[in-house]
């Protein structure tokens, strides 16, 4: 058998009008301590996003999802947030924000594949 691990989870969600509190999930990152894994999944759907508000900017939008990327990988275009330890730049990705592009509360789990389980999380909750 083999074993588990515990992962944590939070959605990414893109919040057009903060004071309407209407939102479209466009991602999940999922950090598994006992793999030393960090990673996100993302995708715009901006037909979708765009049935919320017809003023987004997209290429903002990308880039902030981007940052994301980078934070997750440790890579130099993630800036010093990148640099510091996997659980550290985890919380910092899921820590509470008013702003367009905002987390889920982090839900926790076991998985035995981090990546499996995070691919499957995408396409349960965001496609």
């Amino acid at each position: 058998m083999q074993d588990k691990h515990l992962f944590e989870y939070a959605i990414i969600r893109v919040v057009p009008r903060v004071e309407r509190e209407e939102f479209l999930n466009v991602g999940v990152i999922l950090y598994c301590a006992g793999k030393n894994f960090l990673n996100t999944k993302c995708k715009l759907n901006k037909e979708k996003l765009s049935v919320l508000s017809d003023d987004l900017d997209f290429d903002d939008l990308e880039k902030r999802l981007y940052a994301f990327e980078q934070i997750c990988k440790g890579a130099e275009e993630g800036g010093p947030i990148a640099k510091l330890p996997l659980a550290s730049r985890f919380r910092w990705l899921t820590a509470t924000r008013s702003t367009i592009v905002q987390t889920s509360p982090v839900h926790p789990g076991l998985c035995v594949d981090p990546q499996e389980t995070l691919d499957k999380l995408y396409s349960e909750l965001v496609k």
